[in-house]
């Protein structure tokens, strides 16, 4: 078939790789969002796709909205059979869908209907689900709610981050697209209607989803640090600024702490949560570079009986 490829950040080109790698089809063009600013700088840069894609000779095309006129006429003049899809990150008009004559084929990480929106790994994690995976689905106009061609599963680690998770899910995933692009092509490959249990919903994660309540349970803590780790990151005030909390791991025998109460030791920083402490790993002050906690510890001279959030 004739493809072309929306896409846009590292998380897509797993994917995209493995469409211009077969022998079957063709990867004509590549759908991505316009550069955008990035570094100190704020110079504009390429999506890690449109690099991809540039270095492999393909056109690149970047609307602004994927409705904009100039943009649907270059998508007709191109035909193409089905239009792949990862993370592209626009919402496709019907007058878009209804180009290509196979569709436009989502690939999405999670178990559908479960997780369904722009962040189902980090909302997998914070749930404390155990498996998820990837589907393969016909897009329609409603948010990932169309006909399901293909799954697969993964485990879910139990130090597992959303960015170790989704770069898994990523390159299982490719083939996973790769095989629905074959299936679709052969005729042998149908899709099938999602269930109507079972839909749950997984929207951005935002700055504020992304605090820490040391109020809450020692797993729940757990979970939202690795949910949100790398993006947004996860985080807590300590004298009034935020503090960036990059690996922590709950402490099952030590209960002498109130929530958000410190206690750093040499080697060791620990923090008390609505059930049992976690222990610091890693952190990030404001302005600064990642460290050690009990680096981070040593440096602020933390006093005792010092809290951690509001």
């Amino acid at each position: 078939m004739k493809l072309v490829f929306a896409g846009t950040p590292e998380v897509a080109v797993p994917a995209l790789d493995a469409l211009i790698a077969s022998d079957r089809h063709e990867v004509a063009a590549v759908v991505t969002r316009p550069d955008a600013p990035a570094g100190r700088g704020r110079r504009l840069v390429a999506s890690p796709v449109a690099e991809r894609a540039e270095e492999a000779g393909i056109e690149v095309l970047k609307p602004v909205k994927p409705r904009d006129e100039g943009f649907l006429a270059r998508l007709r003049e191109i035909a193409p059979d089905c239009c792949p899809v990862v993370a592209y990150g626009a919402l496709l008009p019907k007058v878009a869908l209804d180009v290509p004559a196979r569709g436009w084929v989502n690939l999405h990480f999670s178990l559908l209907p479960a997780w369904r929106g722009a962040a189902p790994v980090q909302h997998s994690l914070m749930a404390g689900d155990e498996v998820t995976g990837a589907s393969t689905f016909l897009i329609e106009e409603g948010l990932d709610s169309g006909p399901v061609y293909g799954v697969l599963t993964e485990e879910i680690r139990p130090t597992d981050t959303s960015g170790d998770l989704l770069t898994r899910l990523a390159f299982a995933g490719a083939g996973l697209l790769a095989a629905t692009m074959d299936g679709i092509e052969d005729n042998t490959l149908h899709a099938v209607p999602q269930p109507h249990e079972g839909v749950t919903l997984a929207p951005k994660i935002t700055v504020e989803d992304a605090q820490v309540q040391w109020s809450a349970p020692a797993l729940r803590v757990d979970r939202v640090v690795r949910g949100c780790t790398p993006a947004p990151g996860a985080w807590t005030l300590f004298r009034g600024e935020r503090l960036k909390l990059i690996q922590a791991t709950p402490v099952l025998d030590r209960t002498d702490l109130a929530p958000g109460e410190l206690s750093a030791a040499k080697n060791n920083v620990y923090v008390g949560t609505g059930s049992h402490a976690v222990e610091l790993l890693w952190v990030q002050p404001q302005g600064k570079k990642p460290m050690r906690a009990a680096d981070w510890a040593r440096g602020v001279r933390i006093a005792h009986g010092e809290l951690l959030g509001l």
